[in-house]
């Protein structure tokens, strides 16, 4: 599959936390940092995802913001 997105990010699943309507996904991606995204439950069943599985986080934003302390 070929996307237009950009920021296509490789790691694995970390963990997976199970909510009533939403699931949280954190994703220790290969350079070191982690990632978090929130997907549907109905989204993580249909990709099969498991801790330690590998993935890929697509990430698409019209903004990005940026903050410094004072």
């Amino acid at each position: 599959m070929r996307l237009s997105t950009r920021n296509q990010l490789k790691g694995t699943v970390a963990a997976i936390e199970v909510g009533s309507v939403m699931t949280i996904v954190k994703i220790d991606l290969d350079g070191g940092q982690q990632v978090t995204a929130s997907v549907t439950r109905d989204g993580v069943e249909e990709l099969g995802l498991t801790v330690g599985a590998p993935v890929t986080a697509l990430i698409k934003a019209t903004e990005v913001m940026l903050g410094v302390e004072d």
